[in-house]
């Protein structure tokens, strides 16, 4: 489970014009993850990636082509949920044109904003990650 209770000041970035585009797709296990990593690579029809991306048993991933979102599980301590993750070349002015729209911040987790959106589902606005170029980007501003 992500340390929501701490709210630190995210980076700073310029407001003007910003990018962002949909990352992934994070399907959040609370059960074994190796379980839950050989159902949906069977139920999705996917290779499996990773097992442990990050080197703490917590996260895995699913192939994905290109112009597709990452297919990323991770082990949690809440209720099991599956939640999208947007990513932005601007944090600041991305979390700023969601709350606009009606989302509200729930916390600020090492390098994301936690958000909600008015129908009580969670998202997090993640820094610009390399690895899938072939993603169409929204240009705001």
């Amino acid at each position: 489970m992500r340390d929501e209770s701490r709210t630190p000041a995210p980076p700073r970035q310029s407001s003007s014009g910003h990018r962002s585009a949909l990352i992934a797709i994070v399907i959040d296990c609370r059960s074994a993850l190796d379980t839950a990593i050989d159902f949906w690579s069977a139920a999705l029809e996917r290779a499996i990636v990773s097992r442990d991306q990050d080197g703490d048993g917590k996260y895995a991933e699913l192939a994905t082509s290109e112009d597709e979102p990452f297919i990323l599980l991770q082990r949690v301590d809440h209720d099991p949920r599956v939640h999208l993750d947007i990513e932005t070349d601007d944090l600041a002015a991305e979390t700023a044109r969601l709350e606009k729209l009606g989302a509200t911040r729930v916390g600020f987790c090492k390098r994301w904003w936690v958000l909600q959106a008015p129908t009580g589902h969670r998202f997090c606005v993640v820094q610009q990650q390399p690895g899938k170029s072939g993603i169409a980007q929204n240009h705001w501003g």
